[in-house]
């Protein structure tokens, strides 16, 4: 078997703030399959061309934002052998009981550096796609449901300690790199796109003004006409949308960005590029992100950089019942940060006007950023 360790992406469990309102959304709108509730009011769903039986969990909350993201591994074997690598790497571990989580076996969690709660797993129940495995057809019903994507496909998230989650995904669970948006010096990593499989990415990175942060889940279509058909029903729902339709140079992706019902980003994406680890990976200096963002318009758009879904309270461990105690806290120490908010109805959206780290660069960003899109417009007249 090639593939072996970290399998890939499994699960993102995220905060809504009108649970039957987002239920509606991801089912009706997005074209997610609803797969149960458990007795904690959170309910299940997966794409349709999925096999294991979830793969997005909501979960009713005052603040929109993300618990959880989650991968697989091949064996129960590789899982008790990655936590005791993250142990002896320094990283403390709890295990979740198997059946906490619908049709899933035992979970092992920790936290980034950067906040986040990552998970990992062996065993989830095998639910099919709705096709027999023997002389299936090449679609279902299901397929046409809304925008319809194949899969739940990566994350990007935010956070100030960059660096620590790269490592520990790149020294511990096998990740390589394939792509880096880097500072003026020409070594500081804005921003990280990591593999464990021959995909682009099955998780990014990008330094943000705080921990914990969700910039997007991402969702696979198989064409570009069906992003665009996406593109209508977002219209057609009144979806508010970020960016799009267009094509990352970055990745090369074909994307859509909007926002849920509560405010957390999505991505409806297709194409990119098959990934080897022997690849070297790809560098955008940060004068090129214009067209590593937006190829075609070759332009940046501020709402990508410096919006984003913020941690519900200072980033630690989301407690899940009946997990076992940490032997730490978890909890990372929170950046001073100023906000506004951007008013997009029927939610608000925060935004970062200042970073108390010069490290980071952040404000030099935001007014580079400015500057590029003004002579981005004097030049388009």
């Amino acid at each position: 078997m090639a593939i072996t360790g970290v399998l890939r992406p499994g699960h993102a469990q995220v905060r809504v703030l009108n649970l039957e309102e987002d239920v509606k959304f991801y089912r009706d709108v997005l074209g997610l399959v609803e797969m149960g509730r458990d007795g904690q009011g959170r309910v299940y769903f997966k794409a349709w061309d999925e096999r294991d039986h979830h793969s997005l969990v909501l979960r009713q909350a005052d603040r929109a934002g993300l618990d959880i993201f989650a991968f697989k591994v091949d064996s129960v074997a590789t899982l008790n052998k990655l936590e005791k690598d993250l142990n002896a790497y320094g990283v403390a571990t709890r295990r979740i009981p198997a059946g906490e989580m619908l049709h899933t076996g035992e979970r092992v969690s920790f936290v980034l550096p950067c906040g986040h709660n990552i998970e990992l797993y062996a065993e989830k129940k095998d639910v099919g796609n709705g096709l027999p495995y023997s002389n299936p057809d090449p679609w279902c019903k299901a397929a046409d449901t809304g925008m319809a994507p194949t899969r739940m496909d990566h994350a990007l998230l935010g956070g100030v300690e960059l660096d620590g989650a790269r490592d520990i995904f790149m020294n511990v669970l096998g990740f390589y790199m394939t792509e880096e948006v880097v500072a003026e010096d020409g070594k500081t990593q804005i921003a990280i796109w990591l593999s464990c499989s021959n995909k682009n990415h099955d998780i990014a990175f990008v330094r943000a003004p705080e921990n914990g942060m969700l910039h997007h889940v991402s969702y696979f279509i198989e064409t570009w006409e069906r992003v665009l058909r996406a593109a209508d029903l977002m219209s057609m729902n009144k979806v508010p949308v970020d960016i799009g339709p267009t094509r990352h140079g970055i990745t090369r992706g074909a994307t859509i960005y909007a926002f849920d019902r509560s405010g957390n980003r999505f991505e409806t994406f297709s194409g990119g590029y098959i990934a080897y680890p022997d690849m070297h990976k790809l560098t955008w200096p940060l004068d090129t992100l214009p067209e590593g963002l937006d190829f075609p318009q070759r332009k940046l758009h501020e709402s990508f950089l410096t919006v984003f879904t913020w941690p519900s309270r200072a980033p630690e461990p989301f407690q899940a019942p009946g997990s076992l105690p940490l032997g730490t806290s978890g909890a990372f120490p929170r950046r001073r940060t100023s906000s506004r908010f951007l008013f997009c109805a029927p939610f608000a959206l925060e935004l970062s006007r200042h970073v108390a780290d010069p490290e980071f660069h952040w404000r030099r960003i935001c007014r580079w950023l400015r500057g590029q899109n003004l002579r981005n417009a004097f030049a388009a007249q």
